[in-house]
């Protein structure tokens, strides 16, 4: 997104601050309806010169047409970059060893100064690349996007640095131990982002109205805060992961479901996130899922730092 009033154009769709947002800051974000159900969860990257939104790729093209239709006089230009640009996460201890020794001219101690969702502008065998600091992959790191054309040597140059290959459900259990939702599976178009427990990082309390605010105010205030519904944890006895879209049961009634499950390695057990009834959130509370018996758990079930 380009244009000189993109951030105040975005400050009253997205529910946190982004007109707050310098040259080299992030946010991660949700956009709303007016019934405060979430449209897709964002983050946004203020470049200097532009910004770069970075949404699920399932809802992409239907955000891309919402916020073509908003713009009326504003001076705001859209961009799909899906097709050139391609992105790469370096997670874990060592990433910042890892991206140093593959971007051109960045020391390890400016990667390591950024903040969460900062973001900087480098260049990788000549071509630019957007480097921006992440957790939502469950172990802090950065996403590296460049143009789709040099993803095969920037893997190779990452490897060649250390970097070992992650497969998708190793990655998708470093997720889930760290309690963090996926639009798509964790949160869908029927999701208040309270329910998600996403408040903390996506939604700003002191800025102005945004759409769809109403609705997340009257829960605070009215309602303390209390949803009939939020996402939990749940460490499993035996050894296989439920499926999404489990039963979970408790005192004879079904009060839940599972959206998202692994074996996680830091635990040795199968764990996952699920949707529970409000009277059955307290931690230590034992549930069932198909039988398999069940242990209501706080999240994150493993606690990492940057």
């Amino acid at each position: 997104m380009s244009g000189a009033d993109r951030a105040t154009f975005l400050q009253g769709l997205l529910t946190n601050d982004v007109a707050a947002l310098g040259s080299g800051a992030g946010c991660y974000a949700a956009y709303l309806t007016p019934q405060g159900r979430m449209i897709a969860d964002v983050f946004a990257y203020e470049l200097g010169d532009r910004m770069l939104l970075v949404v699920p790729g399932a809802v992409k093209d239907a955000l891309l047409t919402k916020l073509d239709r908003l713009i009326f006089t504003e001076d705001v230009q859209l961009g799909d970059l899906t097709d050139t640009f391609d992105q790469i996460a370096l997670v874990g201890p060592n990433a910042a060893a890892v991206a140093a020794a593959v971007l051109e001219n960045v020391p390890r101690t400016r990667l390591d100064a950024l903040p969460e969702h900062g973001n900087l502008q480098a260049r990788f065998i000549g071509q630019p690349v957007i480097v921006t600091r992440v957790t939502d992959a469950g172990e802090p790191g950065f996403d590296i996007f460049a143009e789709r054309s040099a993803m095969v040597p920037l893997r190779a140059n990452a490897a060649a640095a250390g970097a070992v290959a992650m497969d998708a459900d190793t990655a998708d259990a470093l997720r889930i131990e760290a309690g963090i939702p996926l639009f798509g599976r964790d949160m869908d178009e029927d999701t208040i982002p309270l329910e998600a427990g996403i408040e903390a990082r996506a939604i700003s309390f002191s800025k102005g109205c945004y759409v769809g605010q109403e609705v997340i105010v009257r829960v605070l205030h009215r309602g303390h805060g209390r949803v009939a519904r939020k996402l939990a944890g749940l460490a499993i006895d035996g050894g296989t992961p439920p499926p999404s879209g489990t039963v979970v049961r408790a005192e004879e009634r079904d009060i839940g479901r599972v959206t998202s499950s692994a074996m996680s390695p830091a635990l040795g057990k199968a764990i996952a996130l699920a949707y529970l009834h409000r009277d059955f959130l307290t931690p230590g509370t034992v549930v069932s899922l198909d039988g398999a018996r069940a242990v209501v758990t706080e999240i994150p079930f493993v606690q990492r730092h940057a």
